[in-house]
């Protein structure tokens, strides 16, 4: 069974997302490394929440449409969501907003003339 590893580079269709895998490639008269990369059509069936950006494994299956012949089999690292990077603003602004207070009594002191 081959097994690949890519990003989720889009999740629209409803229990399928499209997964890019990247490979590196041996010129054999340049003697230069290249990437070439391809998109496979995955199905999510039994995996949750997945997002544009989510890193996966993908496995290979029977075909299971046209031209959807792989499935999800783990999640290796999720991209943050939303809720969490709002949560991170909030506490950048609280942290932020200290250190405004504290520059605005320190500006409020009268400077010492020597």
């Amino acid at each position: 069974m081959k097994k690949l590893q890519g990003i989720i580079t889009s999740a629209k269709l409803k229990n399928t997302v499209t997964v890019t895998v990247h490979r590196l490639l041996f010129h054999p008269i340049y003697k230069k490394r290249f990437r070439r990369s391809k998109k496979f059509a995955a199905d999510t069936a039994g995996t949750a929440d997945l997002q544009q950006g989510d890193t996966v494994v993908i496995g290979e299956c029977r075909p299971l449409s046209k031209t959807k012949h792989f499935k999800i089999v783990e999640v290796v690292s999720r991209v943050p969501r939303v809720s969490e990077t709002q949560e991170e603003a909030g506490l950048e602004e609280v942290i932020h907003g200290k250190k405004k207070e504290a520059d605005k009594e320190k500006e409020a002191l009268p400077a010492k003339k020597s």
